[in-house]
């Protein structure tokens, strides 16, 4: 690690060491800061942009890679299926997710780990923007670590296209094939796109530290045989067995241009994969032989339709933008402990309505954005019990009430940019949300809960405050001081959740919104016409942070569950948190053909209490670092991704930080050789050829339940006409 200290420090330190495939960073145009253009430069928020190009060459298989690729966001995995980004400390539904403007975090989004992200087809971005830091004035609850807004192509006008590729990658067994074709006219264009990849077992690296030769060995799977469940040695330690699945994407975009001011786009999504396996829960071993002989999600279902309407030029706005979406999203959880007959399947199924109205107006110096939000979620949650060897079905508790339970929500918001003058840009904003939550338990032979209803009203008023000082054409400096809430959803108040044998999460109706209250301050100085520095330290104070801790029911500490005494705990506003940390990113032109990228993020996350307690899902030091050269038709990146140390002493003992899957000195640090390439043959076919992780090394992200691929070729044919 200090090695790789060393080189973070040079990477960052020397303009010997920079790239940049452009200077004009500061001249980017963003959207998601206020949800219309705006120059990067003119606001003081850290947003990290991924352009439709830059997509295309980083090649990811899936769009947790895509995010971890940037160096800048942190991406934990529990299965080959999964990827859950974390944002300066943040996680899960502490961070939101938006696609097209449309919100995705729902009622059920959990505050451990998520992999949602990975039912977006990142073949269709357009563009992703991540931004660092509360966001609520502008996106409303959620956003207490950033927002990750997903931008997908829009269908073009006069233009008829074909676009499609291939992909093999051998250290994960992926197959992905991708087609999409655009018709346009001059007024009326349509945009259809589908995506299939198929995923093997996961191979992790075979080169693994002197000090622990056995981390993350595949021992050992499961298989039904006959009418028993039995043991099998793997063959290949190395081959991650339990973490194959499969995914297939659509996509169909429909857009009038009524007039030049008018606009209208119908946004159908649809994606769907097959069973995920939980990857890490098929690793536990119970009394010496495995915990379970089936741990899976089952299929997960991603629906979305949405019509946009773009409005120009009237009194009251200079721009509109209204959107009217409706999601229907399915996910379960289906699990069998081993030698037991009895197969358990939960299933949830949650409906998404949302309207979104932003307007925006410009007078003289001034940018005035105001709008409304309006989110109702309702959630439907079912269990049952299968006998494998009779195929007899009986009830089984579910892992939300199952009555009605939905959760509503209003909002109001204004943001305010002022020119104060060419060197000087203020910001400010306020938003008003109210949120009313009601769930309903009807079965309660499973467990006596003393309610059979929970129902909750919440109210925030979160503002910001910001400054942009320009004192040169090249230099930026920024302040930035915002609030974050997050209203307690269905998952937060009623779940049902037995996470470790012994141990019981049970319901507590009286849970308050958790807030975030962030400082920062920012620099963007650009050198010469070669170098670019950017550099963030923020510090974020939380008040009524919720966590897992200990409860009484009926006054009890322990309660019998599935036959077996276990711990009460609950979901509780407990803790007043304190997160800091910094960011530094420098990119530079070496020559006409060599760039080189650097970036490096630090994180430190405590509970106020005695023992300054850490909190979790704070990551360890991480970053990247690249040199690329292009020349005419062919560019080449090599790359390497690390990680510092995520010593014993620094795990939450909450258990999410999932120290049961690293070792037993905490996750150690790491870091790996890359290289991607791409040639352009002729201006319609391209080929694209990668090896990742080239020295072989064994590694897992911290928080993971899986280690990542080894040695992994990967080569890729795109054509288009």
């Amino acid at each position: 690690m200090r090695f790789l200290t060393l080189i973070s420090f040079l990477f960052v330190s020397y303009p010997i060491f920079g790239q940049l495939d452009t200077l004009r960073d500061l001249e980017e145009v963003v959207i998601s800061a206020n949800k219309f253009e705006l120059k990067k430069k003119e606001t003081p928020n850290q947003i990290e942009l991924i352009s439709a190009k830059q997509i295309a060459f980083q090649n990811s298989p899936n769009t947790a890679n895509l995010l971890e690729q940037t160096g800048n966001v942190f991406v934990q995995k529990s299965q080959a299926g999964g990827g859950s980004p974390v944002l300066r400390g943040f996680e899960a539904s502490r961070v939101l997710m938006v696609m097209d403007g449309v919100r995705m975090n729902n009622a059920i989004y959990r505050a451990g780990h998520l992999q949602n992200v990975l039912r977006i087809d990142q073949s269709m971005l357009e563009r992703a923007e991540v931004v660092f830091g509360p966001s609520s004035v502008i996106y409303g609850s959620d956003a207490l670590g950033g927002v990750v807004h997903f931008r997908t192509k829009n269908p073009e006008f006069d233009v008829k296209n074909v676009r499609s590729y291939l992909r093999y990658s051998t250290a994960i067994g992926e197959k992905t094939g991708h087609v999409d074709f655009n018709i346009g006219k001059k007024r009326l264009a349509f945009l259809t796109s589908f995506t299939f990849s198929d995923f093997g077992d996961v191979v992790q690296g075979a080169h693994r530290l002197a000090a622990y030769p056995d981390f993350g060995k595949r021992l050992f799977y499961t298989e039904r045989q006959g009418n028993a469940d039995v043991s099998l040695t793997n063959s290949n330690v190395n081959k991650q067995v339990g973490s194959a699945y499969s995914q297939y994407d659509f996509l169909q975009k429909i857009s009038f241009q009524q007039t030049d001011n008018i606009k209208h786009t119908l946004n159908f999504q649809f994606s769907n994969s097959s069973d995920v396996p939980r990857y890490d829960r098929l690793t536990e071993l119970r009394n010496g032989l495995p915990r379970f002989a089936e741990w899976y999600y089952g299929p997960e279902k991603r629906l979305m339709v949405a019509y946009h309407l773009e409005l120009k030029n009237t009194l009251i706005y200079d721009r509109a933008s209204i959107s009217l979406a409706f999601q229907d999203i399915e996910e379960s959880r289906v699990s069998r402990n081993f030698n037991n007959v009895n197969r358990k399947s939960q299933l949830e199924k949650v409906n998404l309505f949302s309207l979104n109205a932003d307007f925006q107006k410009v007078i003289k110096e001034q940018n005035l954005t105001y709008g409304l939000e309006v989110v109702g979620n309702d959630v439907r949650s079912k269990a049952h019990f299968t006998n494998i060897s009779t195929n007899e079905e009986r009830k089984a508790d579910t892992r939300y009430p199952d009555g009605k339970n939905t959760m509503n929500t209003w909002a109001i918001y204004v943001a305010d940019q002022l020119k104060v003058a060419n060197t000087l840009i203020l910001h400010g904003g306020l938003r008003y949300a109210f949120t009313d939550l009601s769930a309903e338990f009807i079965e309660k032979s499973f467990f006596p809960f003393p309610f059979s209803q929970i129902q909750q009203k919440n109210s925030s008023l979160t503002g910001n405050l910001g400054l942009v000082y320009i004192p040169f054409a090249k230099t930026k400096l920024g302040l930035m001081g915002s609030s974050g809430f997050r209203s307690p959803n269905i998952d937060d108040l009623a779940k049902v959740f037995d996470s470790v044998a012994g141990s019981l999460i049970v319901p507590n109706p009286n849970i308050k919104p958790e807030y975030s209250y962030n400082g920062e301050v920012s620099i963007n100085q650009q050198i010469g016409k070669k170098m670019k520095i950017e550099g963030v330290y923020y510090v974020t104070n939380m008040s009524n942070a919720i966590v897992i801790d200990a409860f009484t029911l009926n006054g009890e500490r322990t309660v019998m569950y599935n036959g077996q005494n276990s711990k009460v705990l609950a979901a509780q506003n407990k803790a007043k948190a304190f997160i800091h940390g910094w960011n530094l990113n420098l990119k530079a032109d070496l020559s006409k053909e060599f760039l080189l990228s650097s970036a490096l993020n630090y994180t430190k996350g405590s509970i106020n209490d005695a023992a300054n307690t850490p909190l979790d899902h704070i990551p360890p030091m991480f970053g990247r670092s690249a040199i690329k050269f292009q020349k005419k038709a062919f560019q080449v990146e090599v790359f390497s991704i690390y990680n510092g140390w995520k010593k014993l002493a620094d795990y939450s003992p909450s258990g999410e930080d999932n120290l049961i899957y690293a070792t037993q000195d905490g996750m150690p640090s790491w870091w790996t050789l890359n290289l991607r390439s791409e040639y352009q043959m002729n201006k319609n076919f391209s080929l694209q050829f990668a090896c990742e992780n080239i020295l072989d090394k064994n590694y897992r992200n911290f928080a993971s339940g899986i280690s990542s691929p080894g040695r992994n070729f990967m080569i890729t044919v795109r054509g288009g006409i």
